[in-house]
């Protein structure tokens, strides 16, 4: 099988010839800059280092690594990163990578870095040290506005809308490369497709304000959501219309739960959201032949009956050390109608921690148990993240590798 197929095979549920693999195809599959400049180093691969998620900082997977590993599939923002101007910067650990001209964050006395917008507002922060920018304005902290008309306005002040790669889709020149891209790789072709409900209700009302909305202002929130919902049906429209037939898998992101449990009981989710998700799963199904992926980090278990029914394909990153979210008992229940697209590396407390031989054992118990009768794509549970040794970067896809006989 070639990637695509390999990956469409696991997709719908049928035994691939190996075990798909995953790097850096979304931006909760991806790897930290930082990690990404060590692992390199480890490799002895000298190749500048170009930072596409600027708020997250992760890097864009250079195909030599793609290759290296087995990936099975990529992101195709990569087309955008292969063009514009880019700057050079310092990470925090000293080493060396490149920003898109765009992202021109100011360094403070303090050693921190911050953004702004034309209007001084200050949109995000990273200390010094750190690894990632922070969100720092929320444009309706105090409340909602007694409409909605300046809404999309509201939306540019928030770091992760407005410091995100932006193409064009409508572009002859996109879809073009686009074409080239997946004629000459045979890799499965991954899209954000920008969807997200409760993560824009986070990133526009604090999330504290938007948890307490849930109970205590409904009427307002109810309408947002609705604005939200047709704001993204447009999005959805241009994606499915220009490249919908050359992408494989459109990505959904919200994250549901916490690590002790869901942000919301059962009942609230299905009268808030999974209409809503609906509506917008129903879309792309109808204009398109994408497989849906759904991001959310978090205990989620409860939900995931809910998110089969309206359409998703794919549910990461598959956090199994939270509540409720065993792996065993997910594969037994929900592995025959949802792709688990993650799940294949513990994040948390071994590949970041553990030795190369424990990080090993850990992926290929991880490995059986989710492989059989197809839906699963190897990922680590979310980003690579700065602290994660390259050694055992490694040592977690030699591991998938060992287990796919290679």
């Amino acid at each position: 099988m070639n990637s695509r197929e390999r990956i469409l095979h696991s997709i719908n549920h049928r035994q691939p010839d190996r075990i798909p693999i995953d790097l850096g195809s979304s931006t909760v599959t991806g790897i930290s800059a930082t990690a990404y400049n060590n692992l390199k180093k480890h490799l002895k691969i000298e190749k500048p280092t170009r930072v596409f998620d600027v708020v997250q900082q992760l890097a864009s997977v250079d195909m030599e690594i793609i290759d290296l590993l087995g990936v099975d599939a990529l992101d195709v923002n990569r087309l955008s990163t292969e063009d514009g101007d880019w700057h050079e910067v310092k990470l925090a650990d000293g080493s060396i990578a490149e920003y898109p001209d765009w992202f021109r964050p100011v360094k403070a006395d303090d050693g921190s870095w911050f953004t702004t917008d034309e209007e001084g507002t200050v949109l995000s922060k990273m200390p010094a040290g750190a690894t990632f920018f922070d969100q720092m304005h929320f444009p309706y902290e105090e409340g909602y506005p007694d409409n909605f008309e300046k809404f999309r306005d509201a939306l540019k002040k928030i770091s992760w809308v407005t410091h995100s790669h932006s193409t064009n889709l409508n572009s002859s020149e996109f879809r073009e490369k686009l074409i080239t891209l997946k004629e000459s790789t045979n890799k499965a072709l991954v899209m954000s497709g920008g969807v997200k409900l409760l993560e824009l209700g986070f990133f526009i009302r604090r999330m504290d304000n938007f948890l307490m909305d849930l109970m205590l202002d409904e009427k307002k929130l109810s309408e947002m959501l609705d604005i939200l919902v047709d704001m993204h049906l447009s999005g959805l429209e241009k994606k499915c219309s220009s490249v919908g037939d050359l992408v494989d898998v459109i990505r959904f992101g919200d994250d549901l739960g916490m690590t002790s449990g869901p942000f919301m009981d059962l009942g609230t989710f299905r009268k808030l959201f999974k209409p809503r998700y609906k509506i917008l799963c129903d879309y792309v199904k109808k204009h398109s032949n994408m497989k849906i992926f759904m991001h959310s980090c978090g205990s989620i278990k409860q939900f995931i009956p809910d998110l089969i029914e309206v359409g998703f394909d794919i549910l990461n990153p598959v956090q199994t050390n939270c509540y409720e979210m065993d792996l065993v008992t997910l594969k037994k229940e929900f592995g025959r109608d949802i792709t688990f697209w993650g799940g294949g590396a513990d994040t948390a407390s071994v590949i970041n921690r553990a030795k190369p031989e424990d990080v090993r054992r850990d992926v290929l118990n991880r490995c059986e148990i989710l492989s059989k009768d197809g839906g699963f794509v190897f990922a680590p549970i979310h980003n690579i993240l700065s602290e994660v040794p390259p050694q055992n970067i490694m040592a977690a896809y030699n591991a998938v590798k060992e287990f796919n006989g290679e």
